[in-house]
């Protein structure tokens, strides 16, 4: 199964995904309740296991978000809040099931695969459009009016990233994480690298750009306002 984890505990956070791991499972791990919200509505997961204090957004709104938005990835509550009010409080929430720490691993894992085999309807989004920009994530083409856009796999990650999170704020340190997968800074241009070669074949033969620059934070892709069409031009 593929589980996303959202967990602050540092200490739990690695033993919970090493046994998850260790168990065939594939695992993304973040400690931040706003980047787990952006995981989990990037990607499909057969299962969340959430902690509810959380720093950037707690697990009880990050629920209360994903079901708000229609998301039905089960979720489970691993938390120090295991009073009878705080179950009933997670479990309105939309959560699926609820787990108080301490706890086995063997039981964790238990549920997690009582979860996973619930059926559930992921989303089934196949096309990702933003302004004339739209990519098929089936055929993987791209085309922005009626003229096609050829990206190399890494480039069509990234525009597929930027794309599903059209409007947000995507840092260099989350775009490493999902496009790249990779869980610390190594320390390279490779993002500002490719984020170039995409604007070269997705902005720069267009009269409208859409990869906007947030200096020392990141990149936002959006269709830009008529001010910032008449400023680029």
């Amino acid at each position: 199964m593929k589980i996303l984890l959202i967990e602050d505990d540092e200490p739990t956070a690695a033993y919970v995904e090493k046994g998850l791991r260790q168990g065939g499972h594939e695992v993304d791990r973040t400690g931040d309740g706003r980047d787990g919200l952006v995981l989990a509505t990037t990607y499909n997961y057969d299962v969340a296991v959430v902690d509810r204090m959380l720093p950037g957004l707690n697990g009880l709104d990050l629920v209360k978000t994903l079901r708000g938005a229609g998301n039905k990835t089960p979720v489970l509550f691993l938390t120090a809040l295991g009073w009878i009010d705080d179950r009933v409080e997670g479990l309105e929430a939309g959560a699926d099931d609820y787990l108080g720490k301490p706890f086995a691993f063997s039981e964790l894992i238990a549920r997690v695969h009582a979860l996973g085999r619930r059926p559930h309807m992921p989303s089934e989004t196949t096309v990702l459009r933003v302004g004339d920009l739209v990519m098929d994530l089936v055929s993987r083409k791209v085309h922005r009016g009626d003229q096609p856009i050829e990206l190399q796999p890494r480039e069509f990650k990234l525009l597929e990233t930027l794309m599903r999170n059209r409007g947000r704020l995507m840092t260099r340190t989350m775009l490493l994480e999902r496009v790249w997968e990779f869980r610390f800074d190594p320390k390279s241009s490779i993002v500002e690298t490719h984020v170039s070669r995409l604007r070269a074949k997705v902005d720069r033969p267009f009269d409208a750009p859409m990869i906007r620059t947030e200096r020392g934070m990141g990149y936002i892709l959006d269709v830009p306002s008529p001010p910032e069409r008449a400023r680029r031009r």
